[in-house]
């Protein structure tokens, strides 16, 4: 029997599909919420069982700031609510660097891992980079203009996509947390999650848009570091690409699901 419900027992999580289906776990990035995941979760809500939470400091969660520790405590809530033990986990963004951290936590919990617009690993030359953008982040949207005008920023963008009008409603109905770009940042830098990766024993889709030229590098080294990893690139699409273009997206995690986990037909 399929259902859709908002709770669960869960604050600030949608879950649809069948409870005895293949559990797929999404974990969105900073500023949007999990009503970004809303064009996945309906069309996998025939064959698969679909969580998504919000992150601290985002959605429901907007009165705490966002650091790496709530948010694992957040998915370990989402993985004992909500599955029978283990699920597919999707991240984007810093969703993807939240799902890397839990699945060097719990390898024996994620069944498979896909990974968006997380190929940049913070360290070494990099780190300085993630410390300035964090701290330009914080900077602008300390005052309340900067923040009201990165939310305009991106609803208008939502609003360019091609998606229903009902999801493009609830996403923006959701709100935008930009101050969280900067709040992230000091979990961030410095972590090596490429290393955290190479332990997990599973399979790992690196799902990037090919206009996203920053949050792409080494995005081979990161599949590489992978015990079994491959990269895959949606053509003409960002850094959000699973709005972007939300059906081809859902179709490569559809088709990786089905080639990683043995039980799926």
């Amino acid at each position: 029997m399929n259902r859709t419900d908002e709770s669960g027992g869960t604050r600030g999580v949608h879950v649809t599909g069948p409870s005895d289906a293949q559990s797929i776990a999404f974990v969105h990035g900073a500023m949007f919420t999990r009503t970004m995941w809303l064009p996945q979760q309906r069309e996998l809500a025939e064959e698969y069982h679909t969580i998504a939470p919000d992150l601290p400091g985002h959605g429901t969660r907007a009165g705490e700031p966002f650091r790496m520790e709530p948010a694992v405590d957040v998915l370990e809530e989402v993985f004992e609510t909500h599955t029978d033990g283990s699920a597919v986990l999707v991240g984007l963004s810093l969703g993807g660097y939240a799902a890397t951290e839990y699945a060097y936590r719990h390898p024996d919990q994620v069944d498979a891992l896909v990974l968006s617009g997380s190929s940049v690993n913070p360290t070494g030359k990099m780190e300085l980079g993630t410390r300035l953008t964090g701290g330009l982040a914080r900077l602008l949207t300390k005052p309340d203009l900067g923040k009201r005008a990165g939310e305009k920023l991106a609803a208008r963008w939502v609003t360019k996509r091609d998606l229903p009008p009902d999801i493009e409603r609830a996403i923006i109905e959701a709100g935008f947390y930009p101050k969280q770009f900067g709040d992230a940042g000091p979990d961030i830098t410095g972590v090596d999650f490429r290393a955290k990766l190479s332990t997990y024993p599973g399979s790992t889709l690196i799902l990037n848009g090919e206009n996203d030229k920053l949050m792409r590098r080494g995005e081979q080294a990161h599949a590489a570091a992978a015990r079994d990893g491959r990269v895959e690139v949606l053509a003409g699409v960002g850094h959000i690409c699973n709005l972007h273009r939300p059906t081809t997206y859902t179709d490569r995690v559809r088709r990786f699901v089905r080639r990683a986990v043995p039980s799926q037909p």
